[in-house]
C-alpha cells in the first residue's frame, strides 16, 4: 500500500514519522513524508520518500513567538496559519494525487487531508503528538497547564475547538469547494464530519505519560511513542567526544526549534546558572541560534544537530523547551529534565514531567534567571529521587510499541 504521511511543521513534528514510516516500510507499504523542503534530507537518509510542502517552519515559528503576547497580535497570527492552511492544501493535494493509497495526516493538515481524501476516494487516518481533543481530565493542551476541574477541562476543551473553527474553517471550506464536494457548515468542515465518522487519530505519546482519558469517544487511541528513526550508527565530533570523557556527565541546554530574541543574552544565562550549580554544560544552538560563552574551555561546549537519542542518556539532566519531541527524548533517556516552557503545548509538557517526579518545577521562560536555573539545576542533580524515577518511567517506555496499532490499522484497510 502506498502510504503518505502529512507533516508539516519543525524538525520535532517530522522526526517521529520517520521512524513510524520506517516501520510501515518493513512492514512491506510504500512509504512517503511530505514535509517542508528543509527537512527532505531527513526523510530520505530513513529511506522513506519525500514530497515538499510549501511554506518555512521558522517564519511562522518567529511570527507565534512575537504576537505570542498580544490579542491583536494573535489574530493577525490566526490569519498567517490561515493563509498558510491554503498553500498547504495544494501541496497535500498534489502529493496526494501523485502517489498515495491512504493518507496519515498529522499537526494542521488534518482538516484539510481529510476532505482532500474524501474528494479522491482515499481513506485517512489521524497523527498526533499531543493530546488535543476535549476531555475531563485535563486542560487543553495548547491552552493552559492548570487543571481547571472535570467540568472546566472539558468547557475549556469545547471552547477552544470552537475558536478553531471559527478561525480555520475558511481555507477548508474553499478547499471543498474546489474539489467539487458539497458545501458544509463550518463546524462540520473543521471536526463535524470526522467524528460523525469516528476518524480514527493515534495519539504517539506513552499512556505511561498522558494516559488515554476515558472520556474520549471511540477511534481515539494512544499508541506510545513514535521514536525518530536511526538509518546509520552516529559518531560524535572529536570536540564533543573529549568534552564528556574530561569529566563527569555535564547538563544539555537547548530550545529546540524556539527562537527567542538575544541569544547570546540567553547562551550566558545558561552557562553561569551551570557554573553556579557546579556543572558543565552542553549547549545546543538550535534555532534560537545559542552561542559559545565567553568562559574558560572545559566549562562548556556548544554543539549543533545531535541525535537525541545518543546525547541524552550521556547527562546529569536536561533543560529543554518541553516540547513533545525533545520531552520525549529525555523521558526516554532515563535522566532528570528542568523545563522552560514557551508557547502552545509546552507547558502543558512541562507540567506533566513535574508531575510524574523527573525534575523540579518548571521555569517559565519569561521568569528565566541565572538564580532560578542554578537552583534547578544542583536540584535535578543531586536529588536521587528524579533519577529513580525517569529510570523507571524509562524502561516502562521501552516495553511499548507505538507503531504496531497504526500498522494494524492499516492492514484492516480495504486493499
Amino acid at each position: 500500500m502506498r502510504v503518505l504521511i502529512v507533516a508539516p511543521g519543525s524538525r520535532g513534528d517530522v522526526a517521529p514519522f520517520t521512524g513510524l514510516g520506517s516501520a510501515l516500510r518493513n512492514a512491506g507499504h510504500d512509504v512517503t513524508i511530505a514535509g517542508y523542503a528543509m527537512f527532505g534530507g531527513l526523510v530520505t537518509a530513513s529511506g522513506l520518500g519525500f514530497r515538499p510542502l510549501p511554506g518555512d517552519p521558522r517564519l511562522l515559528n518567529a511570527a507565534r513567538w512575537r504576537q505570542r503576547r498580544s490579542p491583536v497580535g494573535g489574530a493577525r497570527l490566526i490569519r498567517l496559519v490561515a493563509d498558510h492552511m491554503r498553500e498547504l492544501h495544494a501541496g497535500i493535494l498534489a502529493a496526494a494525487r501523485q502517489d498515495a493509497d491512504v493518507l496519515l495526516l498529522s499537526g494542521i493538515s488534518y482538516a484539510g487531508g481529510f476532505h482532500i481524501g474524501t474528494a479522491l476516494g482515499l481513506p485517512s487516518i489521524g497523527l498526533v503528538l499531543q493530546p488535543v481533543y476535549p476531555t475531563r481530565n485535563f486542560s487543553p493542551s495548547v491552552l493552559t497547564a492548570r487543571d481547571l476541574g472535570r467540568i472546566g477541562n472539558l468547557a475549556a476543551g469545547q471552547i477552544l475547538t470552537g475558536l478553531g473553527v471559527s478561525a480555520l474553517a475558511r481555507p477548508v471550506k474553499e478547499l471543498r469547494a474546489e474539489l467539487g464536494l458539497s458545501r458544509v457548515s463550518s463546524r462540520q468542515a473543521i471536526m463535524g464530519l470526522m467524528n460523525a465518522e469516528r476518524w480514527p487519530v493515534f495519539h504517539g505519546f506513552s499512556p505511561s505519560v498522558v494516559p488515554r482519558p476515558a472520556d474520549w469517544p471511540p477511534g481515539l487511541e494512544v499508541t506510545g511513542y513514535w521514536w525518530p528513526d536511526s538509518p546509520q550508527p552516529w559518531t560524535p565530533s572529536p570536540e564533543l567526544a573529549d568534552f564528556l570523557a574530561a569529566g563527569p556527565p555535564p547538563v544539555f541546554a537547548g530550545l529546540g526549534s524556539m527562537a527567542p530574541e538575544n541569544a547570546a543574552r540567553l547562551s550566558g544565562l545558561i552557562a553561569e546558572a551551570a557554573r553556579q550549580a557546579g556543572t558543565r554544560v552542553v549547549i545546543q544552538a538550535g534555532w534560537a541560534g545559542l552561542t559559545r560563552p565567553d568562559e574558560p574551555p572545559g566549562r562548556s561546549i556548544l554543539i549543533g544537530d545531535t541525535p537525541h537519542d545518543w546525547l541524552f542518556p550521556r547527562m546529569a539532566a536536561i533543560v529543554h523547551h518541553a516540547g513533545a519531541g525533545t520531552t520525549a527524548a529525555g523521558l526516554r533517556a532515563g535522566v532528570p529534565a528542568i523545563s522552560v516552557p514557551m508557547i502552545g503545548d509546552q507547558p502543558f509538557w512541562a507540567a506533566r514531567v513535574a508531575a510524574l517526579g523527573i525534575g523540579p518545577r518548571p521555569i517559565p521562560f519569561r521568569r528565566l534567571t541565572v538564580p532560578a536555573l542554578a537552583v534547578a539545576l544542583r536540584d535535578a542533580t543531586t536529588r536521587p529521587s528524579y533519577l529513580n524515577r525517569a529510570r523507571d518511567l524509562a524502561a516502562r517506555i521501552a516495553d511499548e510499541d507505538g507503531t504496531t496499532p497504526v500498522t494494524e490499522a492499516l492492514s484492516r484497510l480495504p486493499s
